[in-house]
C-alpha cells in the first residue's frame, strides 16, 4: 500500500491542462510516469471519471478497467493512473465509443469523437533520430521508438503510424502547405495551414486569422488538410 503522497496529490498543484474542479475533495490521482511528459498527458481514472463521467470513485474505475474493454492506441490498460495525452486514441469496446485525445482553446485536455477505423492510427511528431545496428531509430514525441529501413525523416516532421503495430503509414513533414495542430502558446487547440518557416518560429493561417508562433508548438497532423478529426462534428 502506497502513502497519499505517492499516488495523490493536491487538486490544487494539479497541472493546469487538467480539467477537473480544483476545490471540493482534496486530493486526485497523481499521474503515473509513462509515455507522455506531465505536461502533455492525464491518468486514465480521471479520463474516465472527471472526462466521461463513467464512475463516481477510483473504485468503480477500477472495475471498468477490469474488464479490459478499454483500449488506449489499441492496447488494453488496467492500470488506473496509466498516462493518457495527447494525440492518444481511447476506444471503449462495451459502450462502442472512440476518442482522441487533443487540447481545446483554453488548453484543457478533451476528448473529440471520432470513428473506428480512425482509432487504429496515429500522428506523432518525431523528437530524435539515431542509428542503432545500422538503422535509423526515430523518437517520438510519446515515448515510442521506431525503427526505419530508409527514408527522409526530419525532426519537427510528423508520421502517421499504424495502431498497434507501429507501422508507419505515411510521413507528414513540417513544411509550407501542411496542416498543424498548435499545442501550446496563445493559439493552441487551433488547427490552420503552415504558410512560412521563420528559424524557430512558424506562421500560421486559420479560418479567421493568421499569426506567427513558436515552431515547437506546431504539431503536423495532415498534408493540404488533416489526417484525424480535430473537431467534433
Amino acid at each position: 500500500m502506497g502513502s497519499t503522497g505517492e499516488k495523490h496529490l493536491s487538486r490544487l498543484a494539479a497541472p493546469r491542462h487538467w480539467p477537473i474542479k480544483r476545490h471540493g475533495l482534496k486530493w486526485i490521482t497523481k499521474l503515473r510516469p509513462g509515455a507522455h511528459s506531465s505536461s502533455l498527458g492525464m491518468p486514465l481514472n480521471i479520463v474516465l471519471r472527471d472526462l466521461l463521467g463513467y464512475a463516481k470513485t477510483n473504485k468503480e474505475v477500477k472495475t471498468i478497467l477490469n474488464t479490459q474493454e478499454v483500449l488506449v492506441d489499441s492496447k488494453r490498460r488496467k492500470d488506473s493512473r496509466f498516462n493518457v495525452g495527447l494525440m492518444d486514441s481511447l476506444s471503449l469496446l462495451k459502450t462502442k465509443e472512440y476518442f482522441r485525445v487533443l487540447f481545446d482553446k483554453k488548453g484543457k485536455i478533451a476528448l473529440i469523437p471520432i470513428k473506428e477505423n480512425e482509432s487504429r492510427i496515429k500522428p506523432c511528431k518525431i523528437i530524435g533520430k539515431r542509428f542503432v545496428k545500422g538503422k535509423m531509430q526515430i523518437n517520438l514525441y510519446d515515448g515510442k521508438n521506431i525503427l526505419v529501413e530508409k527514408g527522409d525523416y526530419k525532426i519537427g516532421d510528423s508520421v502517421l503510424v499504424e495502431l498497434p503495430v507501429l507501422k508507419i503509414k505515411e510521413v507528414l513533414p513540417i513544411a509550407k502547405g501542411s496542416t498543424v495542430y498548435l499545442v501550446g502558446g496563445r493559439h493552441v487547440g487551433e488547427v490552420g495551414l503552415l504558410k512560412e518557416i521563420k528559424g524557430n518560429n512558424i506562421v500560421v493561417k486559420t479560418e479567421k486569422t493568421e499569426f506567427e508562433t513558436l515552431k515547437k508548438y506546431g504539431f503536423v497532423v495532415g498534408k493540404e488538410k488533416p489526417a484525424i478529426t480535430i473537431k467534433s462534428e
